[in-house]
């Protein structure tokens, strides 16, 4: 397994991959998204198996207050997702890894990320990655 950081047609093959993570978007779409991002703020990172695409992960600087830190900016996981034939080989941890060496090179000393409270699989994930919960909260919106 290869992790790189994601550009030209790579980062397309990553936004095919982030598609399924992110089902309401295309692969369009979210190239249009990541393409308008700095460089310096923001990094996509893509695992291959034999050439074949099986993992990305999205990562970014946010300056903005991140719950439970108390730092800035703080290196954040915006996505992560590996092909379910090739969970559990270690190609989450691999791509995380690589998404908190950017963080650091970038002068963050936290790395935070967030999921669903239902997501029981991501739970599991970030605190088998060492992450600790910060906060829960329930989101209310309403039509004015």
């Amino acid at each position: 397994m290869t992790i790189t950081r994601a550009n030209g047609e790579s980062l397309l093959r990553a936004a095919a991959l982030a598609c399924k993570l992110w089902p309401d978007n295309g692969p369009e779409d979210l190239l249009a998204e990541w393409e308008t991002l700095a460089p310096s703020e923001a990094a996509v990172f893509l695992a291959e198996e034999g050439g074949v695409p099986v993992g990305f992960a999205q990562c970014q600087l946010r300056h903005d207050y991140v719950e439970g830190t108390d730092s800035s900016p703080v290196g954040y996981l915006e996505g992560i997702y590996v092909r379910e034939a090739f969970r559990g080989r270690g190609t989450a941890g691999a791509l995380l890894s690589a998404c908190e060496d950017w963080a650091r090179g970038r002068g963050c000393a936290e790395f935070a990320s967030d999921c669903e409270l239902g997501n029981a699989g991501s739970v599991a994930f970030h605190l088998g990655a060492g992450f600790t919960e910060a906060n829960r909260i329930v989101c209310f919106t309403k039509r004015l």
